[in-house]
């Protein structure tokens, strides 16, 4: 896997054509931990495996995103767009994710332990077999009808 840093080295001076650039992007996974990302429009990008943990999103555009088996544990994504993004199998443990519009993202099997989910909007969003062990959810916004997506874990006493 590439840092960031060492790729814009690699770059440095180099004239390439955009498509080009989303490429090799495709093959590699990124290191974005804890990079500052706020109000980043990453509409539709491909950050699938992507390392994010602890990363700064806040108000980020991540719309239709596809972020599948991405680490963002930790990751500040308060008020960000969300909606119509692939986070299958992400870690978002211990992320915080108030106020953030997940309608419609596909959150199979994410682990979502401990997030903070405050007043979320997961309206029609996929989340079976996502982990909410702990999490926040306080106030989000879901339909009936997830809510028969979701296995209720009974605590032991």
């Amino acid at each position: 896997m590439k840092k960031l840093q060492d790729m814009i080295k690699d770059l440095t001076g180099v004239s390439v054509e955009q498509n080009q650039i989303n490429n090799y992007l495709e093959h590699e996974a990124l290191d974005l931990q804890g990079a500052d990302l706020q109000g980043a429009d990453l509409q539709g990008a491909k950050l699938q495996g992507t390392k994010l943990t602890g990363a700064y999103l806040e108000d980020a555009d991540l719309s239709g995103a596809k972020l599948q088996f991405a680490n963002l544990k930790g990751v500040d994504l308060q008020f960000a767009d969300l909606q119509d993004a692939k986070l299958q199998s992400v870690n978002l443990r211990n992320a915080n994710l108030e106020k953030a519009n997940l309608e419609e993202a596909n959150l199979y099997n994410a682990n979502l332990e401990e997030t903070n989910l405050y007043n979320a909007d997961l309206t029609s969003a996929y989340l079976q077999k996502a982990n909410l062990q702990g999490a926040h959810l306080k106030g989000i916004k879901i339909t009936k009808k997830q809510l028969d997506q979701l296995t209720v874990i009974e605590e032991e006493l």
